[in-house]
């Protein structure tokens, strides 16, 4: 049986290709990322784990915007290192005037998260899981 090892990449076609690069260029180089590949309607980042790919939508595609409940693509979150990260992550996000949509904090027990948009509406999140919150709720109760 086939199993899957990892998710290789992740390919989104975007409405304005200057204004994702931009932003996608922006956030995968405060994530690590390093540009992997580009040509003149689409460009590829990497982390040496995943590959994330953008290119242009085509005319009948960019007439109309992405809507969230839409059958597809729901959000991509983006596992990070701590949940310090997560509000490093919010930080950057509204200093280069992306929408929050979900300020970064505790979700769930141990799941710390903010979820943003990119330009054309896609939901995105950074996010970490751990036992921190579980060990400080200990302390407090203790």
């Amino acid at each position: 049986m086939a199993k899957i090892t990892s998710v290789d990449h992740l390919s989104l076609s975007v409405g304005d290709f200057k204004a994702s690069k931009k932003f996608y260029g922006k956030i995968f180089k405060f994530l690590g990322f390093k540009v992997l590949d580009e040509y003149e309607n689409g460009i590829g980042w990497t982390n040496g784990k995943t590959r994330i790919w953008i290119s242009q939508a085509d005319t009948k595609g960019r007439k109309h915007k992405y809507r969230y409940g839409d059958v597809g693509f729901n959000h991509y979150a983006f596992r990070l290192g701590s949940c310090k990260e997560v509000y490093e992550l919010e930080s950057f996000l509204k200093k280069m005037g992306a929408k929050v949509v979900d300020p970064a904090g505790e979700y769930y027990d141990d799941y710390f998260g903010v979820y943003f948009e990119d330009p054309d509406g896609l939901e995105l999140e950074g996010m970490w899981y751990g036992k921190t919150s579980r060990a400080r709720k200990e302390r407090k109760a203790a």
